[in-house]
């Protein structure tokens, strides 16, 4: 990759990102723009997958709303995402946790690591 593109990107980084691992419960604090109105909304879930690097870093949150579950991919260092806050702590021997789909209640859950 080039020098200038390097520079752009390492530009866009935000400077403090909060700790989170694979199957942490996190509280994702997302602006959305409804006309001329900014407002924020809080995305819970467990984290199933962190992937990329750089200015292009993603991961991925679940969480089952009304019976149904809800996947949304967010961009790590979008000016989008205003807010991480990690609620819980898992415990995972995986870096992807595709496997929590096809689970349903209590078998959907994340052992909690207490510290």
């Amino acid at each position: 990759m080039s020098d200038i593109i390097k520079n752009i990107e390492n530009a866009q980084l935000k400077s403090e990102v909060p700790v989170f691992h694979v199957g942490d419960t996190v509280r994702v604090h997302g602006k959305i723009k409804e006309g001329n109105r900014e407002r924020i909304q809080i995305f819970e879930g467990v984290v199933m997958k962190r992937q990329g690097g750089g200015a292009r870093e993603t991961f991925t949150v679940r969480k089952i709303s009304n019976g149904i579950g809800v996947e949304k991919t967010w961009p790590l260092h979008s000016p989008n995402v205003a807010d991480i806050t990690v609620v819980r702590r898992g415990k995972v021997r995986r870096a992807k946790l595709n496997y929590l789909r096809q689970r349903t209640g209590k078998r959907a859950k994340v052992k909690e690591i207490i510290r």
